[in-house]
């Protein structure tokens, strides 16, 4: 139990050490050299854990999605006014894309997609692996009968853009500052009156 302890507390000082490294120098200027330096521990060591230094940035990309989708009860409740529901998910959604780390390593994603779309189009591909909290709260609201039967993908979509074009966008490719807590309640209430004024459905919108 003491070796796994240690192989556990070795692993997370190696991520931490890799998000310190990427954030500072970008994808391609980091190599597992320096990250193994940062995280003091053997190249050996390193690669036990990680095959390859993109290995290692999309583990660090798994684990920013994994620690935002942990955050709320995110199941749909038939009980529950639908604007008080879809505001405290994208309110999440927010949080998410608005924070320090995320936009950091966005930069250094986008980097990585210029440099190698293929390698960058995998990194995507394992994210979307992921279940889409929105995606499951708009098809059960739709399976309830209180949203519309549109596309819900085009509905996830919409919403994303919405936010990502007021808390993300902006600050990735502009530097502008991130969104203070009382603009991200404010952007995640307007966005969903905006979408249930479109989908929801008739009497069902509170």
């Amino acid at each position: 139990m003491t070796t796994e302890r240690l192989t556990d507390r070795k692993r997370a000082a190696i991520v931490r050490a890799a998000v310190a490294e990427f954030r500072a120098s970008g994808f391609e200027a980091t190599s597992m050299d320096k990250v193994a330096a940062t995280a003091e521990v053997s190249k050996r060591t390193l690669y036990n854990h990680f095959a390859s230094k993109e290995a290692l940035f999309a583990q660090i990309l798994m684990q920013l999605w994994d620690r935002s989708v942990a955050l709320l009860d995110l199941a749909y409740r038939p009980d529950r006014p639908l604007h008080e529901q879809l505001s405290a998910l994208l309110l999440q959604k927010v949080a998410m894309v608005s924070g320090e780390d995320f936009i950091d390593l966005a930069r250094v994603a986008i980097t990585a997609t210029i440099h190698s779309p293929e390698r960058a189009q995998d990194m995507l591909q394992r994210l979307a692996e992921k279940e889409n909290a929105l995606l499951t709260w708009v098809r059960a609201a739709q399976k309830d009968g209180r949203l519309q039967a549109a596309d819900p993908l085009q509905v996830v979509q919409q919403m994303e853009s919405l936010v990502k074009g007021s808390a993300f966008w902006p600050q990735v490719t502009m530097g502008q500052p991130r969104l203070g807590t009382q603009a991200q309640k404010q952007l995640a209430a307007d966005t969903a009156q905006l979408i249930l004024s479109r989908y929801a459905a008739q009497a069902s919108a509170n």
